[in-house]
């Protein structure tokens, strides 16, 4: 879009929040780059220049504006709306693969050489997969110097900068302002307790919370999620170690998800909150979903009284994995107690002293030595679980990075993976925004009551939703009443 000036010139007039992360405008007389949304009086056009991504306006030696903080906008829904090889380079440079892995890692991972996926990404977002780690961690830091009290130096090293030196350069750099003249400003804001970080998870409007947050409350493992306080709170694996999440839906009028990130290692903080990111759904948008929708006659009073709905996703796709195969042709209390019983048994321990988590939900390495015969469940769906954990040990790859179509095929060919299962973990693990359940119990009922038509009749009248089948599914399953389509009561 950056590349259609009357268009970015429009957005930036009207202020329309709609398009923040989408582009990034660089101001040419003062050397500053803002969201669109930025409350200050717009440049003159001829003043304006515009960038694909926060990093590209970075390099090219532009600011970031302190009053609309532009580092911080929701990231580009296109991330999660394609499944190319930019789109599942975006996702993993979000996740923090680079910082870990090196652009060679990340490169590995995409099953492409260096050189491909250097050239694709510049050509796409005006900067090289270095570029963008070094602006994600210049946000990291600030996050860090704004809610923490860490002296800089530890700071510099959890923010994942190899030296002082580098760090104190490229936040002058990238705020016009040094670590501790950030620091001051922030004086006055509300802190969290020690160990802790308070974020704002920013979206683009509207956000419907009901099914969001019911779902995950209503689907909840216990020990590993609890709805508490008002708050969705989960424990997090991460590559340096693990975490426990809080995150409060808040004033819709807001704008953000509050969050509350207690890490064993701080330098996990990009990819703990990418990962939030992507369990809410937070990069969507909503306008382009609903407007695509409302078009179908049926659907357009459910888009009507709930604007703004997201796919409720996961933040370790192994894990849903593993919970979809439990949740197969049981109730919903079923599937959690069969998970529960997993978690106590092969999940790793955690302490957390502010509610009722008690571990981590086990890894595939950790159910790769389970007994089958203690799980109480029938013997075909043991073989089918065994099958999942043994490919996911072998390789499977549902992380963010993963290719849709590749990965669908490799589910539909383990033993008792039908349709159903593939779809849903398309849905909540891949994040595949087309993923559909035609044969689910939720989208039959719903059917019915609308007039649709049997099975046959529903895939043939989908296929105006595309590419928002997924969140189709969520409008369809919200006229039943289910726990999954209500937000918990605080």
């Amino acid at each position: 879009m950056h590349e259609d000036f009357e268009r970015c010139v429009r957005a930036v007039q009207g202020k329309d929040a709609r398009f923040d992360g989408w582009f990034y405008t660089a101001v040419l007389t003062t050397k500053i780059y803002c969201r669109p949304s930025c409350p200050v009086v717009p440049p003159k056009p001829r003043n304006m220049s515009f960038y694909p991504s926060a990093a590209a306006a970075q390099q090219a030696g532009f600011r970031a504006c302190k009053r609309c903080r532009p580092d911080a906008s929701p990231g580009s829904p296109l991330w999660n709306e394609r499944a190319d090889l930019v789109a599942r380079a975006m996702r993993l440079i979000a996740d923090g693969v680079v910082d870990t892995e090196g652009v060679r890692g990340l490169a590995t991972r995409l099953g492409y050489s260096v050189r491909q996926v250097e050239r694709q990404v510049f050509a796409e977002l005006g900067a090289g997969p270095l570029a963008l780690a070094r602006a994600q961690r210049a946000q990291t830091a600030r996050t860090l110097i704004e809610t923490t009290t860490l002296p800089m130096t530890e700071l510099a090293l959890a923010a994942g900068f190899g030296s002082i030196r580098a760090f104190n350069d490229t936040v002058r750099a990238v705020f016009a302002l040094s670590p501790t003249e950030l620091r001051q400003r922030a004086k006055g804001k509300p802190s969290a307790a020690a160990g802790a970080i308070l974020l704002r998870l920013p979206y683009r409007k509207p956000l419907c919370p009901d099914n969001l947050f019911g779902h995950l409350v209503a689907t909840g493992v216990p020990g590993v999620e609890e709805w508490r306080d008002g708050a969705y709170r989960r424990t997090l694996r991460l590559p340096h170690g693990h975490g426990v999440v809080a995150l409060r839906p808040g004033d819709p009028a807001a704008g953000y998800v509050a969050c509350r990130l207690s890490l064993t290692d701080l330098r996990d903080l990009p990819a703990a909150t990418s990962r939030c990111r992507r369990l809410l759904d937070l990069d969507a948008d909503p306008i382009a979903v609903d407007g695509q929708l409302a078009t179908d006659p049926l659907l357009a009073p459910l888009v009507g009284a709930a604007p703004g709905r997201r796919v409720p996703r996961t933040v370790d796709g192994a894990e849903f994995a593993v919970r979809a195969v439990l949740g197969q042709q049981v109730s919903t209390a079923a599937a959690r107690t069969h998970a529960a019983r997993l978690v106590v048994a092969h999940g790793d321990p955690v302490d957390d002293p502010e509610g009722g988590l008690t571990h981590l939900f086990p890894s595939p390495e950790a159910l790769a030595s389970l007994d089958p015969e203690t799980l109480a469940m029938p013997r075909s769906r043991r073989r089918t679980l065994l099958a999942l954990v043994s490919a996911l040990t072998d390789g499977l790859d549902l992380g963010a990075g993963s290719d849709w179509g590749e990965t669908r095929a490799a589910l539909s060919a383990l033993p008792g993976f039908g349709p159903w299962t593939v779809e849903s973990i398309a849905m909540r693990a891949l994040g595949d925004p087309d993923a559909f359940l035609p044969t689910d119990l939720g989208i039959k009922y719903a059917a019915e009551a609308l007039g649709l038509g049997g099975q046959a009749a529903v895939v043939a009248r989908s296929g105006a939703w595309r590419p928002w089948r997924a969140y189709a599914t969520q409008h369809l399953w919200a006229t039943g009443d289910h726990a999954i389509n209500r937000m918990p009561a605080a």
